[in-house]
Order: structure tokens, then sequence, then C-alpha cells
């Protein structure tokens, strides 16, 4: 039995099969009106949804480092982690997937299409909830502004 991200070393029950995957909630100040936060959902045309960027933890990669780097893949942009938001849970092609998720806020960066992420849009959290496709991801928009009025 691999330790790695496919598998969460638990050899009883479903979670041996766990698919192991990390995000962030990216958001920014808005770069014009007063500087209202802005949440950045992306786009994947296969799926043809709007998520927040995550992606599978490769082989031995910390959750962190993968939410990092799936960000900077799917939007062109750099970010600085804050709090962990959470994880979701929930059947992907069959198989349970768990999701870690960070607060980042976007340092900078461009968006390039690519062949997971086609588009990407800066939102306020209201339109972002309205947009996002699955249900499940509008608490992490939740827990964000939560977390940054915490703050």
């Amino acid at each position: 039995m691999s330790g790695g991200p496919e598998h969460n070393g638990d050899d009883h029950g479903r979670q041996r099969d766990t698919v192991l995957a990390a995000g962030c909630v990216l958001w920014r100040r808005a770069p014009y009106g007063d500087g209202a936060t802005e949440v950045c959902l992306v786009h994947r045309p296969k799926y043809d949804d709007w998520s927040h960027p995550k992606g599978k933890l490769k082989r031995g990669e910390e959750a962190l480092t993968g939410a990092l780097r799936e960000v900077l893949e799917e939007t062109g942009h750099r970010c600085v982690p804050g709090v962990r938001l959470g994880t979701v849970s929930y059947l992907a092609q069959g198989r349970p997937k768990q999701v870690v998720y960070w607060a980042a806020e976007a340092t900078g960066g461009a968006f390039a299409a690519n062949d997971e992420v086609d588009r990407v849009l800066w939102l306020s959290p209201e339109a972002a909830r309205v947009r996002i496709t699955q249900p499940r991801d509008r608490m992490l928009i939740d827990a964000l502004l939560n977390a940054l009025h915490a703050t």
C-alpha cells in the first residue's frame, strides 16, 4: 500500500482509496473603487464548472505546498497563504476525495489560459456565491469572509 497522495495509508474501508487534493480560496482587494474583497473563481472546460483553484497532491507533497502550486498553475497568481478554511469531502468519479483549503491573498501575477482552466473571474463574494457551481464550495467563501473579519 502506497502512502502517496492517492492513498492515506488507512487499510480499513474506503479511506485507503481517498484522493487527496488541496486548494485555496484566492482573494484580493479590488484594484479599483473602495478596495472591496474579491474572490477568484476558475472555469474548467472539462467539467464546464466554476470552482476554487485546487488539484490533486503529488506523491509526498504537503497539502499547503500543493495548494499554492495549484493556484499558480491554474490562475497564474502568486499568493500568501492565510488560515486553513477546512476540508471538503465528496465522491469524484466514484472515489472519495478530500480537498483541504486555505485562504490565500493574491500578491501578483497574470492569468494565461491552459489545458485545465480557460477563464478566471474576480468577483465580489456575493457574486462568487452565485457563480460557483457546487453548493459545497459556497461555505468556503463564508469561511474566508469570517477569517478576514476576525483579523
